[in-house]
């Protein structure tokens, strides 16, 4: 390189920093309890070109997607709208780069002295987005129709002035305008504050500087990946989740296979697309194996696009991991997207248990399955729709030294946590009865996984109607939460409805 250690090493510590303060600025603006408590989030740097320069913390399985939104956007709109200094556009359709249509990605070019040099992205989980059922996660949805807003690549912002047609638009489709309006806010600051910072930087060690240090950090991370595949056992790993539906099981198999430097992902077998919600388009797949990659082989790596190059996928089209249109996603982030997470990180450990230098970072799955809900009505006078991020604390699973992390989050995303109660009782018209650790609920084994959590609410504080609640979730058939080399499952998930009792 050109550029000399100390410099590379500052401008690195820098691209972390510009990540780290548009986080704290969509938390501070969005409000949303899925954002500021379960940080259901991203946000990331990529290159001119749309390779993923740095990723940080967040939903790591959106890192891949939202750099194929940045190319997207690039093909379709350079010509017509244009790409201009101060432009935001918004994405959503998973059949493009998105996960779902909730997980709405914000994506922003920075230009620097008339060229472009960066863009910037992020995703919040949207509260509403106009699907069937409140708040976007939609079982009642049959087709990717029924899901609500989705959006190709639109304008919000351009040329630094907010598109008031479009948005007027957008807010006109949601039932919660309010709410909805302040979450996009927080995304279009977030990325300003990333531009500001970022181009503050650029002005002060130059384009070509700040392109070259980004350059080498992704070629730095494809070396000591493939120097860490180098070090580990040629093989064929081989795992396989369930998801049952309307009384249908559906089969997600993998077989991963390490050869000298690289991996190969084949979803050979996996059934095919499914009437419910719980399909994955190709980028939520591709997205999905990689987030537990991350922090297992890459843990002491800045996750980029260079960690991309020793990885190759199969997925047959047509199947539950690279569903066809108009096949439903909606349920896609916790139901096929959990499984691929799962099966990626089974595979993974099961190579890393193979080497005496690296069994240790093995692990069984972390919160294999959700069981989130989402609460609509109101609360005072105000009508209100978020999902409850009681979910995001899940266990960690057991290792191969010691037992699983209780209530440690998710592996797909290090920031997950279990929310504060009383926000979420502020927010929304229900009461916690009790949230506490379910006995006897950890794999048994040498080291057990960690406990999973209950939890009760009943309505509370619903002067203006009903409350609503929609039910959807994962493992209540087939435990998602597997054992490892003969450690016994976790439990099942499960709900249970009482109407009509006084609490």
């Amino acid at each position: 390189m050109r550029v000399d250690p100390f410099t590379f090493e500052i401008i690195r510590h820098k691209f972390m920093r510009v990540i780290d303060e548009a986080v704290i600025t969509l938390k501070h603006i969005s409000g949303s309890s899925a954002t500021t408590e379960g940080h259901d989030l991203i946000m990331a740097l990529y290159r001119a070109d749309g390779s993923l320069l740095m990723g940080v913390l967040g939903y790591l399985h959106a890192l891949p997607g939202a750099g194929e939104a940045c190319r997207h956007i690039i093909r379709e709109y350079s010509e017509n709208p244009g790409i201009y200094d101060g432009d935001a556009f918004l994405l959503n359709d998973p059949y493009i780069a998105a996960l779902h249509s909730s997980d709405t990605y914000v994506i922003s070019p920075i230009f620097y002295e008339g060229k472009r040099v960066a863009w910037i992205a992020n995703f919040v989980h949207l509260r509403d987005i106009g699907a069937i059922n409140p708040g976007g996660f939609a079982p009642d949805s049959r087709e990717i129709y029924h899901e609500g807003v989705m959006c190709p690549g639109i304008k919000l912002m351009e040329r630094g002035v907010l598109r008031k047609d479009v948005w007027k638009t957008i807010l006109n489709m949601v039932r919660t305008p309010e709410i909805v309006a302040l979450d996009l806010h927080s995304q279009i600051a977030a990325n300003i504050t990333a531009k500001e910072r970022l181009t503050e930087l650029i002005t002060k060690y130059g384009p070509e500087t700040v392109d070259e240090v980004a350059k080498g950090i992704i070629n730095q991370s494809e070396m000591l990946l493939r120097r860490r595949l180098k070090d580990l056992p040629d093989g064929t790993w081989r795992t396989r989740q369930y998801l049952e539906a309307l009384g249908e099981i559906y089969t997600i198999n993998l077989a991963m296979t390490k050869k000298n430097d690289s991996l190969h992902f084949d979803f050979t077998g996996t059934s095919e697309q499914a009437p419910v919600g719980f399909n994955v388009a190709y980028w939520g797949t591709f997205g999905a194996l990689m987030a537990p990659l991350f922090p297992l082989l890459g843990y002491d790596m800045m996750w980029n696009e260079g960690m991309f190059k020793p990885i190759t996928m199969f997925a047959p089209e047509g199947s539950l991991v690279n569903c066809k249109r108009p096949a439903p996603n909606c349920l896609a982030t916790i139901t096929g997207i959990t499984v691929v997470n799962n099966v990626s990180l089974e595979a993974i450990s099961k190579m890393l248990v193979a080497s005496d230098e690296y069994r240790r970072e093995a692990t069984s799955v972390w919160q294999g399955a959700h069981c989130p809900i989402t609460v609509a009505g109101y609360k005072g006078t105000n009508y209100v729709v978020s999902l409850l991020t009681q979910e995001f604390g899940g266990s960690g699973g057991a290792r191969t030294f010691k037992d699983g992390v209780d209530l440690a989050g998710t592996i797909p995303n290090p920031l997950n946590r279990t929310p504060n109660i009383e926000t979420e009782e502020r927010n929304l018209p229900v009461l916690y009865l009790f949230c506490r650790f379910l006995k006897d609920s950890a794999g048994a084994g040498r080291f057990r996984g960690g406990f999973t959590t209950e939890y009760a609410i009943t309505a509370h504080g619903a002067k203006g109607g009903p409350v609503d609640v929609v039910l959807y979730g994962t493992g209540t058939e087939y435990t998602q939460c597997q054992g490892f080399f003969g450690g016994y499952p976790g439990s099942n998930t499960g709900f249970v409805f009482y109407r009509g009792r006084d609490v």
